[in-house]
């Protein structure tokens, strides 16, 4: 399968470049500035030469608290460039798979969200990201995968801890009014090249097994990072973060079971993975 993936130098494209030959599929990378999703011409242009079978667009705008006040420009990258990619993929017959997030539900519901749920975001990021999935639909052969809480090679929530520790941090304040599902991008990148691989269409949610808190994860990446830093709870308004957050946004993944087999390791294991790998190629000094 030829696959070109757009955001390709993100944690998810990554990920999906190193995965990709051991799944059997060539692999055709495009971000920034080389591809600017929001230009329908150059899109049209990228997809046209490669001629993929499937297009994971994994290009995004993810500062949740910018995007409120910079409404606009998230808009155009996760919801209307969509609509690009999507008719391009159109054109050359290929699936478009488009990544979605936890942050399209409100974060009110007594259970995990399940993927026939109605979304309610409660952000500009999450209404956004709405968007896009509406405008991948216009692909008559479309997956849209939600996932939560990403981390892996690049800028991200245990990265950030990491720093804070190397820093020589006494102390970390972290929210404990927020619940998710951890995910590592090695994971998910297996997930999602094995569900094009099934034909899977539609909505599927996809994280790692169990949920936590941010001050949970945070506990736990200390834990196994060997430190004995306290980890002090606080409250979501303590944070003074700009853009409000679903308080429990919990993915049901019983569809992704049922199509794979399986689910994917639970989100403890993933941690360990990650920073196992992480020692390896950036050792601390």
């Amino acid at each position: 399968m030829r696959l070109l993936v757009t955001g390709s130098r993100g944690q998810l494209g990554r990920a999906l470049q190193h995965a990709a030959p051991g799944h059997g599929h060539e692999f055709f990378g495009y971000d920034l500035p080389e591809l600017d999703i929001t230009e329908p011409a150059a899109v049209q242009g990228a997809v046209a030469s490669v001629r993929p079978d499937a297009i994971i667009n994994c290009a995004a705008f993810t500062a949740v608290d910018a995007a409120e006040k910079q409404e606009a420009a998230a808009l155009a990258v996760n919801g209307t460039s969509v609509t690009n990619v999507a008719r391009a993929a159109e054109a050359v017959g290929a699936v478009l798979l488009q990544l979605s997030t936890d942050y399209v539900f409100d974060g009110k519901a007594d259970r995990p969200y399940r993927e026939g749920d109605p979304p309610r975001p409660v952000s500009v990021y999450g209404r956004t990201k709405l968007a896009g999935e509406r405008a991948a639909e216009l692909a008559r052969r479309h997956l849209i995968v939600r996932t939560a809480w990403l981390f892996g090679d690049g800028d991200n929530f245990v990265a950030a801890i990491r720093r804070q520790l190397d820093a020589g941090a006494k102390t970390l304040r972290v929210a404990s009014d927020q619940r998710g599902c951890p995910t590592y991008a090695v994971d998910l990148a297996d997930a999602l090249l094995r569900l094009l691989t099934t034909g899977a269409q539609g909505v599927i949610h996809a994280v790692n097994a169990g949920n936590a808190t941010w001050f949970e994860f945070a506990q736990e990446i200390v834990r196994q990072l060997g430190s004995d830093v306290e980890v002090v709870p606080i409250s979501t308004a303590d944070a003074a973060r700009q853009a409000p957050r679903p308080a429990v946004s919990v993915l049901d993944t019983s569809e992704l079971r049922r199509i794979l087999g399986s689910e994917l390791p639970p989100w403890q294991d993933a941690l360990a993975r990650y920073l196992h790998e992480a020692r390896h190629e950036h050792p601390r000094g």
